[in-house]
């Protein structure tokens, strides 16, 4: 789980190559949870909100310029 203030100082493309890094790790884990072999469930909580605010950075950034 990366802070907001990480998230911040990156620029746009690394924000866009992030989000596409925890999209597949949510798919992973969306899996693994439909195989019955997902121990900790709430990751899938913590990769879900880190994606909402990737994606709430970049919006804000495209409206920004």
């Amino acid at each position: 789980m990366v802070k907001i203030k990480d998230l911040r100082a990156m620029m746009i493309d690394e924000l866009e190559s992030k989000l596409t890094e925890c999209k597949k790790e949510q798919i992973n884990l969306r899996i693994q949870q439909s195989t019955g072999q997902l121990q900790n469930t709430s990751n899938m909580k913590k990769v879900r909100r880190e994606v909402a605010q990737i994606n709430t950075l970049i919006s804000e950034r495209k409206k920004n310029s």
